[in-house]
């Protein structure tokens, strides 16, 4: 799940990491107000709020010297679609800003910690050289990224910051202002069961302080149940429909590129299903995972939401039934396909358990459906039935 900057720089307060004086805004009015509650005299930073970001270099971040600026780029950046290289080419509509004060920077640089997968431990991503461009730098000149692992049973050791700080270029009071936030962002980052929590950019002013002018902090979706508090800092604006829809019926839902819905039960059966549809000539339109307990209700539901994507010329629907059972399957596809009244191709494999019950029930339905008695001509039907295919 991810949360807009101001949420995560709240979070960091509680943690005592230091960041700049700010507020959120949601109207022109209020951006004003906000920045007269900050500082007499300015300057103040106008910033977007999406979950994306690039916001800079999309226009989204702006310098106010005077309220009177402050008032006109929060006129020009609310209400704007902005595209960055993270939302794609459709943009997102900005309904929030936060409104800070600025602030002497001398230098930046990035400071990030995540879970590496391959090693199980949390791993440091640091580099003096940070800003809008860090993917750039990671891509054209990775070894200016140090990378520091943390083995979950001892933790965090004082010679690993040192170290770090060293490869930094920090010293002094420096070093100790950036081992005191690196610190507390990985005890943040443990506590609340954070996917990400990244700091671009991390600066050093010309005051001396070290400070995290930006924040981006992302957790871990199946942790969420722990953290009741964090649920309530989701944006379903920021969100896709379908997949907030899907949440709420325990479906795992990703939307894709492809014009074929897809529904199954299992993840490795979702991505072989779209392997095999990619292989056919085809291209899948959704992951949908209907999961192993599946209930006619769910069914209906999947359907909704594969259908409420524009895109989907045909539905594959590919089954295993182990736990879940292949009749219940087919009553919910019956009566999803006569509630929806489904105009477009349908294809239905079914395997498993109850199978020719399943398959009887479709047969008697009277319904328009393709049946397949295999992956490989299941995805061929879908393919053509879509208006596409290798063959």
């Amino acid at each position: 799940m991810k949360i807009h900057e101001y949420q995560a720089k709240d979070i960091f307060r509680k943690y005592q990491i230091a960041v700049p004086n700010g507020k959120p805004a949601f109207t022109v009015d209020e951006a004003v107000t906000v920045a007269k509650s900050i500082s007499t005299h300015g300057p103040w930073v106008v910033k977007a709020q999406i979950h994306a970001g690039g916001r800079g270099k999309g226009g989204g971040v702006k310098l106010a010297k005077s309220l009177d600026e402050v008032r006109t780029h929060s006129e020009a950046i609310l209400g704007m679609t902005l595209i960055t290289h993270q939302t794609g080419p459709e943009g997102k509509l900005v309904k929030r800003l936060l409104i800070e004060e600025g602030c002497n920077i001398a230098s930046e640089f990035y400071l990030a910690v995540t879970l590496d997968r391959v090693s199980s431990q949390l791993v440091i991503m640091a580099s003096p050289a940070g800003g809008m461009d860090i993917e750039h730098v990671a891509a054209n000149t990775p070894e200016k990224i140090f990378k520091e692992w943390i083995n979950p049973m001892v933790g965090l050791r004082d010679f690993q910051c040192r170290r770090l700080a060293s490869k930094m270029g920090f010293t002094g009071t420096t070093a100790k202002g950036f081992t005191d936030i690196l610190k507390k962002l990985i005890r943040l980052f443990i506590d609340t069961d954070c996917g990400l929590a990244e700091i671009n950019p991390l600066v050093v002013t010309k005051e001396g302080g070290v400070l995290a002018v930006d924040a981006k902090v992302d957790f871990e979706e199946n942790s969420l149940y722990r953290h009741p508090s964090l649920l309530e800092l989701r944006d379903h604006n920021e969100e896709d429909p379908s997949e907030t829809a899907a949440k709420r019926f325990d479906l795992s839902y990703i939307s894709l590129d492809g014009n074929i819905g897809c529904m199954v039960n299992g993840a490795g059966l979702a991505m072989a299903t779209m392997d095999i549809l990619k292989y056919e000539g085809g291209n899948a339109a959704n992951f949908l995972d209907v999961g192993g307990g599946a209930t006619e209700e769910k069914v209906k539901e999947a359907f909704k939401i594969i259908l409420s994507d524009k895109k989907v010329k045909a539905v594959l629907v590919n089954i295993f039934g182990g736990i879940m059972k292949c009749d219940v399957i087919a009553l919910g596809i019956i009566a999803a396909v006569k509630d929806l009244k489904l105009a477009i191709p349908l294809v239905v494999r079914l395997e498993g358990t109850n199978v020719d019950l399943g398959k009887k029930l479709l047969n008697d339905s009277g319904l328009k459906l393709e049946t397949a008695t295999g992956m490989k001509e299941a995805a061929q039907k879908a393919v053509v039935a879509a208006g596409g295919g290798n063959k």
